[in-house]
C-alpha cells in the first residue's frame, strides 16, 4: 500500500470540508455526480451505504492515470431516519416547517456511511446517532426557518449551527449528526493510505 495518498472529497458539502480540515488533512474537492434518488422500500442505512458507494465511484470513473493511481476517494451521506422515514433535504421552506414539526419532542436516527476507494480496495464503515429534539412550538420552528440553515441539510436542521438549539440530547458521535463521523473516517482513510492524526 502507498502511504499518503492524495486525498480527494467526493462531496461540495462545507460542514464536511471543514471537518476534514480540523483534523489537519489537506485534500482536493472533486463533487460527485450521483443519482440520489430512493429505492422502493429502501432502508435508511442501506440507502446512505449505497450513496456514498456511487459517490465515490462516480469520482474514480472520471479521474485516470497516475491521478488515480496515487490517490483515495472519500465519500459521505447523511441522512435522517424517523421511524424508518428517510427525511431527506427538503424541497422548500413548507417542506422544512412538516418536518421539524414531526421530529418535534421525538428522538430519530442519523446515519452516515463513509466510503473511501484506493487503488488496493475499498473500505467503509456506517455510524448511526440518536437524535432526540425538544418539543418546539410554532414560533420555534419560524425562528429557525428564519435562520435559513435548513435548505440544504437532511431533515431540515443542522445541529453544528443554530439548529443546536433544537437538539435535546444525543446519544453517540456528535460529528456523524454534522454529516461525517471522525474517529471512523480516521479509520476508513488510513485503511486507504491516507495519514490521519500524526498517522
Amino acid at each position: 500500500m502507498t502511504p499518503n495518498r492524495r486525498l480527494v472529497l467526493a462531496s461540495a458539502s462545507p460542514r464536511r470540508r471543514q471537518l476534514l480540515t480540523s483534523i489537519g488533512l489537506t485534500f482536493d474537492v472533486l463533487p460527485a455526480d450521483a443519482d440520489e434518488t430512493e429505492l422502493p422500500a429502501e432502508p435508511a442505512r442501506e440507502y446512505v451505504e449505497r450513496i456514498a458507494a456511487l459517490k465515490a465511484r462516480a469520482v474514480v470513473s472520471r479521474m485516470h492515470g497516475p491521478d488515480l493511481e496515487h490517490a483515495a476517494v472519500l465519500a459521505a451521506d447523511t441522512t435522517v431516519d424517523l421511524d424508518g422515514e428517510i427525511l431527506a433535504k427538503p424541497l422548500d421552506d413548507d417542506d422544512a416547517r412538516y418536518m421539524l414539526g414531526r421530529l418535534s419532542g421525538r428522538s430519530h436516527r442519523v446515519h452516515t456511511a463513509v466510503f473511501g476507494w484506493s487503488p488496493d480496495g475499498e473500505h467503509a464503515a456506517t455510524v448511526t446517532t440518536v437524535v432526540t429534539f425538544a418539543s418546539l412550538t410554532d414560533a420555534d420552528i419560524e425562528w429557525y426557518l428564519s435562520m435559513g440553515e435548513h435548505r440544504d441539510k437532511a431533515g431540515a436542521y443542522g445541529m453544528q449551527g443554530a439548529g443546536g438549539a433544537l437538539v435535546q440530547r444525543i446519544d453517540g458521535s456528535p460529528s456523524n449528526v454534522i454529516g461525517l463521523p471522525l474517529a471512523e473516517t480516521i479509520g476508513v482513510l488510513r485503511a486507504c493510505g491516507v495519514a490521519a492524526t500524526g498517522g
